[in-house]
This record gives C-alpha cells, sequence and structure tokens, in this order.
C-alpha cells in the first residue's frame, strides 16, 4: 500500500475499520484479491512478481498491510528481499509478537524502508524501517495515518483521508459515512499544492504526482482500494477495488473470513 487510514477501536464490537491504496507500475503482475492456493485460510492481492501482498488477512482474526517507505538517502542493502513478503509472513508465524520483535532488534534492516502494520482484535502493531530509525510499538486507540514515511507523518493527502475517517468515526457514531465517504477521500486524484509537499527526494514532479490520494497515470496508478472491517470475535471482511491506467476500474470483489477460536491470539 501507498496510503492507509485507520481506525483502532480495541474494546468495541469493531476494533479495526482499515482503507488504503495500493500504487504500483501496471505492468507488474499482480493477481486479484482471493484465496491464497498455498494458504487457503488466506485472502488477500498476491504480487505475482515476487510473491508478496500489500494487504492480506487471515481466518480467525490476523489482518498485515504494509506501506513503502519513501527515501532515497535510506541505504538498502543488496539482494533485499521483498518488502512485500512481511504481509505473507506475519499471517503464516505462530508468534507474531516474537516474529515482530526480532524484526525489530535488526532482522528489518535486510529491507528497504516500510511500515508494517499487524492487527488481532485485542492488539495493533507497528514496525517502522526508516533511515533514522528502526523501531516496533502498539499503536494507541485513535484514528491514523500511514503513507510513505512514519505513521501520522502529515502529509497532504495523509490528512485528507484520515480527516474523513475521523468524520465517519467521531462525528457520526453511527457510520453512515463509512465506508463512503472514507472512499471518496481515497479514491480523491486532486494533488497537493506546492507548498505542502514533502521532499523525498524524487524531484518536484514526481512528489507533487505522488501527493495525490488516487494517482492517475498511464504506466504508474493507483491500482486498488481496498477496505476492511475486523470485529471483537476475529470475523473480518474485505472489499478490493482494481483500477487501471488513467483510473479505468476494472473490478470488484469483496470476501468475508469467520473467526476461529481467539484462546490462541497474542
Amino acid at each position: 500500500m501507498c496510503l492507509i487510514s485507520f481506525a483502532w477501536q480495541p474494546g468495541t464490537p469493531t476494533p479495526l475499520r482499515l482503507m488504503g491504496n495500493r500504487d504500483e507500475f501496471y505492468a507488474r503482475p499482480t493477481a486479484p484479491m482471493d484465496h491464497w492456493r498455498d494458504s487457503p485460510d488466506v485472502v488477500g492481492g498476491r504480487d505475482l512478481e515476487a510473491g508478496g501482498s500489500w494487504l492480506a488477512a487471515k481466518r480467525g482474526g490476523v489482518v498485515a498491510t504494509l506501506t513503502n517507505v519513501r527515501d532515497l538517502q535510506l541505504s538498502v542493502p543488496p539482494g533485499a528481499p521483498s518488502r512485500g513478503e512481511l504481509v505473507a509472513n506475519a499471517l503464516q508465524c505462530n508468534d507474531i509478537e516474537a516474529w515482530l520483535s526480532e524484526l525489530s532488534q535488526g532482522e528489518a534492516l535486510r529491507y528497504a524502508g516500510f511500515n508494517l502494520l499487524v492487527a488481532t482484535p485485542t492488539r495493533l502493531w507497528h514496525l517502522h524501517r526508516g533511515r533514522e530509525r528502526l523501531a516496533l510499538s502498539e499503536v494507541p486507540p485513535g484514528v491514523h495515518g500511514l503513507s510513505n514515511a512514519d505513521l501520522n507523518s502529515p502529509w497532504p493527502k495523509l490528512l485528507h483521508v484520515r480527516g474523513a475517517l475521523e468524520h465517519a468515526i467521531l462525528q457520526q457514531g453511527h457510520l453512515q459515512a463509512w465506508p463512503s465517504a472514507v472512499q471518496r477521500a481515497m479514491q480523491n486524484p486532486q494533488e497537493a499544492a506546492v507548498e505542502a509537499l514533502p521532499n523525498t527526494g524524487v524531484g518536484l514532479e514526481l512528489e507533487r504526482q505522488l501527493s495525490a490520494a488516487f494517482i492517475v497515470g498511464e504506466r504508474y496508478g493507483t491500482r486498488a482500494t481496498s477496505w476492511l472491517t475486523l470485529d471483537s470475535q476475529g470475523h473480518i471482511k474485505i472489499t478490493e477495488q482494481r483500477f487501471g491506467p488513467l483510473g479505468r476500474f476494472e473490478g470488484e470483489t469483496t470476501l468475508a473470513l469467520p473467526s476461529d477460536s481467539l484462546a490462541s491470539m497474542p
């Protein structure tokens, strides 16, 4: 993913509501969201080039999603593995907290920069691997956003989509604005004003193009908008909308994952 907004409300009937956009080159081979043949308890999109994912969920109430960190000064080890494998690994490990701890103690430095979110009905972890720090933390309750920097970095598009979700969650407790109002914000192609742009080292023209929540292009752009809910019993409902060059709509899939016993959940 390249832009995520989520509401983390542990102890409520729906601890997690999350929506995000995946931006990628259209030529990169991708499988639409579905049950994974090699892991039938997992649903998500699949990167057919490297085998990982940007957002996936596992039966029983585990969700994992990832954004890349865009920083040209961040050193990347030669032969670094695909960051998308982190999503797959999060859903296939037996002890999430121990695995994340191992990553935070240095294993994550094998990868280029990333943010990884892993959620269960009772816990939500954020692992950040950037140039200045490698850190694992539990996300506090509230409405948050992630793009290609750290958690809640005030990039214009992040503030826009986070504000839409805050309005849906906080000002309209009946949640009539979820997911429609947040979806409209996620699919807004307006670019940010020049003075509000971050400086990630890619140059002004590309920085402007990437500042839109929904990127419209011929070779690169927003290929999917996905949203999900995770309830307190571990039930997950997830929807993926897919797009082609110039924002052409290519299809929508909604899947549900039932709950298993929560006894083994962290």
